[in-house]
């Protein structure tokens, strides 16, 4: 067998527990058990309070690469002053089939008392967790009751404001956020500017092009441009925004008034946490984007994330990015052309399959665009959308009858068996050294197992239940859509029309050998639920064929 021994002291010292005598108190106990081949690893000047050490992340890897079999140290806290460390530490030992001795406490997880130590350490490793976090989250929740600023890059469109008050006598301080009028306008443009070109490539080139920089003088790149589009320090608090931040499992606090949100808790050591750490709280500065604006753009990110940006963006095509080829599924495209001389001279645009030239030779007829906009814009108004909405409420019952019921009788089973598991530690440690011991470390494995397991069953419920109320979410604000856009779509910009269309319509075919125009609306043609196919057909309707 051939052994590992660690040592750590925080200063140098000749006395007591220094480097040297360590080690050979380990070396000592190691020859009475019968090693005498050993592996040093000395960190003198580290503190105990994490495991960024040289020679302990060495061992690490050493002991990754299986050069030795088991680790001995004087005392538990030569490795670390942290439980939650140390437990993780004796996990990964495990995996990798590794044991570990501390002298000092008899801590041997070959033994059976050793591993009870084990399954003691790991419960006040959660203990501390838990109680770590909702220690953070109680503090967030009250720095957040003031909307202060907890400092880090400032967003773009804000300066920091610090805010002076006297409080028993002393006088403290606290930072807010103060709207920086020159910069919230380049934010609008973004927004403004995305919604026309619907690509976070374009709306980057376009301000590079226009030598818009950013907060520090640097170029916004894309990724810059998609942090900015779904940064919820931007939108309008309302019910619509606290109802999707909690079923994409993000808490949130403060009441909903039009202000934006802060968020706290997303990054620990430069690194993003799981979402159900974060915390979304409503802040005292406006927001300056519209939910449902800033809703849709998110749908269009996330779908534009999953299955890139959709082809074809101008300023004048509304349905650029929307109409589809029926013979091919590609995009139709914008193509601008003119006849007439001088002062007769005529510009028109069109629209045309993007693949029709290419090697899948698609025969699909070009359409007037103007007239294709305004045939599509008329038949959408004049739908009758109680029909629409009956159909919307249809999909939503029927998610409801397959949503899962309550976890609760789960969380109640774990809660059960992890009594069990600590009744039977104390057990084991009232019979350390019996023969009863292996049985019982046997029966919490095994209730470990199964807890486990029923943690991994509360999840996948959780999951489902989620993916089933944000659905709903989706179609409430579909429907809220649809009774907005005959009231708005004619006195709409183009950039407005385009938001009104892709809110409620997910896509629009023209098949022009038929002369057809199908429809398909948000939610129920499966772009989105997985549901029949719902559209409006329009028979007989051709567009002229336009010779590019």
């Amino acid at each position: 067998m051939k052994v590992a021994i660690y040592s750590r002291k925080s200063k140098f010292t000749g006395k007591g527990e220094s480097i040297e005598n360590q080690i050979q108190l380990c070396m000592d106990y190691g020859k009475n058990i019968g090693v005498s081949d050993f592996l040093v690893y000395e960190d003198e000047g580290f503190s105990g309070k994490n495991t960024n050490r040289p020679q302990f992340t060495k061992m690490i890897e050493d002991a990754k690469a299986k050069k030795f079999d088991t680790i001995i140290c004087y005392r538990l806290d030569r490795i670390s002053r942290n439980v939650a460390d140390f437990s993780s530490l004796i996990d990964d030992l495990s995996s990798l089939g590794i044991g570990f001795i501390s002298i000092k406490e008899q801590f041997d997880t070959t033994t059976p008392m050793g591993r009870a130590m084990m399954f003691i350490s790991s419960v006040f490793a959660q203990l501390e967790r838990e109680t770590i976090s909702e220690r953070v989250r109680d503090n967030m929740r009250e720095l957040a009751k003031d909307g202060k600023w907890l400092g880090g890059q400032l967003p773009l469109g804000y300066d920091n404001e610090v805010v002076n008050y006297i409080s028993d006598g002393k006088e403290h301080k606290y930072n807010i956020l103060k709207v920086n009028e020159e910069e919230i306008e380049l934010v609008n443009d973004i927004y403004n500017k995305f919604l026309e070109v619907r690509s976070l490539t374009k709306v980057s080139e376009y301000l590079y092009k226009s030598g818009i920089c950013g907060k520090n003088g640097g170029t916004i790149t894309p990724s810059m441009v998609k942090d900015i589009l779904t940064n919820p320090i931007y939108v309008k608090s309302s019910k619509f925004i606290h109802d999707y931040f909690k079923l994409n499992e993000i808490f949130v606090t403060g009441d909903y008034n039009g202000c934006g949100y802060l968020t706290y808790g997303k990054n620990r050591n430069g690194k993003k946490v799981d979402k159900s750490n974060w915390i979304y709280a409503v802040s005292k500065h406006n927001g300056i984007i519209d939910d449902i604006i800033w809703l849709d753009i998110q749908r269009i990110v996330d779908k534009q994330s999953k299955k890139g940006c959709r082809t074809g963006s101008s300023k004048n095509g509304i349905l650029s990015g929307i109409l589809k080829c029926a013979k091919c599924g590609s995009a139709m495209i914008l193509t601008y052309s003119s006849y007439g001389k001088g002062d007769d001279k005529v510009k028109s645009y069109y629209y045309k399959c993007n693949k029709k030239y290419t090697m899948y030779n698609c025969s699909n007829c070009n359409v007037n665009g103007k007239e294709i906009e305004s045939f599509v814009l008329d038949k959408i108004k004049v739908t009758d959308k109680d029909v629409l909405i009956s159909e919307y409420e249809k999909v939503k019952s029927s998610f409801k009858s397959v949503k899962p019921k309550s976890n609760t009788d789960i969380q109640l089973e774990i809660e059960s068996k992890e009594k069990a598991i600590e009744q039977l530690v104390i057990n084991l440690s009232e019979n350390a050294g019996s023969s009863a011991s292996k049985y019982i470390i046997v029966q919490i494995e095994k209730l470990s197992l199964e807890v486990d397991a029923l943690k991994c069953k509360m999840d996948e419920v959780s999951e489902v239940s989620n993916s089933v109320e944000l659905e709903m979410l989706n179609i409430d604000l579909i429907v809220d859509n649809l009774n907005k856009f005959n009231k708005l779509v004619d006195d709409a910009s183009v950039e407005e029309k385009k938001l009104l269309l892709s809110s409620v319509v997910d896509r629009i075919t023209w098949d022009g050998d038929l002369g057809e125009i199908r429809i398909f609306y948000h939610g129920i043609d499966g772009s989105h639920f997985g549901g029949n196919s719902l559209c409006l057909d329009t028979d007989g309707f051709c567009m002229p064929y336009i010779k590019p």
